[in-house]
C-alpha cells in the first residue's frame, strides 16, 4: 500500500474481444510495464468457455468457484492473483497511473484494497468498458466504483 505519497490508480476495463463475448477463458493478458497486473492465468481452461470445462470437469470448475486457494491446471488461484496484484498495487510510484486491465484484475485490486476475503472475489462485477479508481495515501486504499469511461 502506499505510504506518504499518493497514489491515484485508473483500472480501465476494455470491451469484450470475441473470444470473451463467447464466454472462452483467456490466455491472461499482460498490462504493459506492469507485470503484476497481468490477467488470471486459467492454464489448461484457456480458450475453452466455462460450460465446456464443466461438462468435462464439474468438480473442478465448483472448486475453483468456491476455494480461492485452488488453481486451474497449470494456472493461478484466485487467491494467487489477489496476492499478485496486491504486490504490484503496493509497487506503484507516487503519482497518477491509468492502466488496461481485464475485469479480474479488477476484482483482484478490489479484494486486496478493501482487505476482502479472497472468497469475495467472485462477489464482485467488473463492467467492460468501465473505469474502477483506487486513490491511497498513508498506508490505506480508497475506492471509486466503475464510472463510465
Amino acid at each position: 500500500m502506499p505510504s506518504a505519497a499518493s497514489v491515484r490508480l485508473l483500472l480501465v476495463t476494455p470491451a469484450l474481444d470475441s473470444a470473451a463475448r463467447e464466454g472462452r477463458f483467456g490466455s491472461a493478458p499482460h498490462c504493459p510495464g506492469h507485470p503484476g497486473l497481468s490477467g488470471l492465468d486459467t492454464g489448461a481452461w484457456a480458450g475453452r468457455t466455462l460450460a465446456e470445462v464443466a461438462a468435462e470437469d464439474p468438480a473442478a470448475v465448483r472448486r475453483w468457484l468456491t476455494d480461492p486457494a485452488y488453481a486451474p491446471p497449470g494456472g493461478e488461484s484466485v487467491a494467487a492473483l489477489t496476492d499478485r496484484v496486491g504486490a504490484a498495487l503496493a509497487g506503484l510510484g507516487e503519482g497518477r497511473h491509468r492502466l488496461p486491465v481485464e475485469q479480474a484484475v479488477v476484482r483482484a485490486a478490489v479484494v486486496h484494497a478493501l482487505e476482502l476475503p479472497h472468497a469475495a472475489f467472485w462477489r464482485l462485477d467488473v463492467r467492460p468498458e468501465t473505469v474502477t479508481e483506487l486513490t491511497g495515501r498513508s498506508g490505506r486504499w480508497n475506492l471509486r466504483l466503475g464510472r463510465p469511461e
